[in-house]
């Protein structure tokens, strides 16, 4: 995995074998986390569960920074930066989503966070003046109808009441902050900060913050000490948290956010395919409709210029 910065490349004919992998390995690791985050949200308040998840991936992230020999010494305005990533990405995004998970179904939060792929584009435009294609624009719009399609029976099934209500709008005000992550992430790179120690700072200090915040509320910093708690921990930690925004961050610094967002649009069929085969969902031929305009969507915007 590269830790450099290099330019944001756009066009299909510089997406190298590299960028494929880092989609891949991004897509499996977040598809998979829906599952693991059920175990996380039962008996442990979430502020707590993602400040274990984040001091655990944290700690690994520094000791890979320091065994590849990469500093971890930076300047002020440079930890303001870490800072911002620690709010917006490794704090109040799960903070919000774990919330919002409370009182909506789970379906509709794989709905809500693809949106992150229209965000990064409108964002991109409006905070870097990076104007989205209309190719890039119906890829979007494409993946995200699919996903709604796939999910309109729990649409349909939802009661809209006012919890439902305050739920949805933790899940977008999560998923903005996300997007607010990636235009900071992108910036950094571009001012030659590597991706592990900047990802390593950020988790830090979003850890900082949770801890603030569940001591501010009062809450106990106990776990459950069952199988499950801790294995999903370990799996949120490492895998959904290190190795996958490792390979995101990089890959949103190599090829852009608006075609590194959209890995939020193919997660959630990982997690429904995985749903298939552990709690058997049942398609439709809406949901296969909406399967197939997710997947069209996918290689539209792989290859916008």
């Amino acid at each position: 995995m590269s830790v450099a910065s290099p330019a944001i490349r756009n066009g299909s004919s510089n997406f190298t074998a590299t960028d494929y992998g880092l989609y891949a390995v991004t897509v499996l690791a977040w598809g998979v986390s829906w599952i693991a985050m059920k175990s996380q949200v039962a008996t442990v308040a979430p502020e707590v569960s993602v400040f274990w998840r984040f001091m655990l991936a944290a700690a690994i992230m520094m000791a890979w920074a320091k065994i590849s020999g990469q500093t971890m010494r930076f300047q002020l305005r440079d930890h303001l930066r870490f800072a911002g990533l620690g709010a917006f990405l490794f704090s109040t995004n799960f903070t919000l989503f774990y919330y919002g998970a409370m009182q909506i179904p789970s379906g509709l939060l794989a709905v809500i966070f693809s949106t992150a792929s229209i965000f990064n584009l409108f964002l991109g435009l409006i905070l870097f003046g990076q104007r989205p294609n209309l190719l890039a624009l119906i890829a979007g719009i494409t993946g995200f109808a699919g996903i709604a399609l796939m999910f309109l029976p729990k649409f349909a099934g939802a009661e809209f009441n006012t919890q439902a209500a305050i739920g949805l709008a933790m899940c977008i005000a999560g998923t903005l902050s996300f997007c607010f992550g990636n235009m900071l992430s992108a910036d950094t790179q571009r001012r030659g900060i590597a991706v592990v120690p900047a990802t390593a700072w950020g988790m830090f200090y979003g850890m900082v913050f949770l801890g603030l915040f569940s001591a501010i509320r009062g809450e106990s910093f106990a776990v459950e000490w069952s199988v499950s708690y801790f294995s999903g921990l370990v799996y949120l930690a490492v895998v959904a948290s290190v190795i996958a925004f490792a390979s995101y961050l990089t890959l949103l610094g190599r090829i852009g956010s608006a075609r590194a967002g959209y890995a939020t649009v193919m997660f959630p069929v990982v997690a429904l395919t995985l749903s298939t085969i552990f709690e058997g969902y049942q398609w439709t031929p809406v949901a296969a409709l909406g399967l197939g305009c997710v997947l069209a969507g996918n290689l539209m915007m792989l290859r916008a210029r």
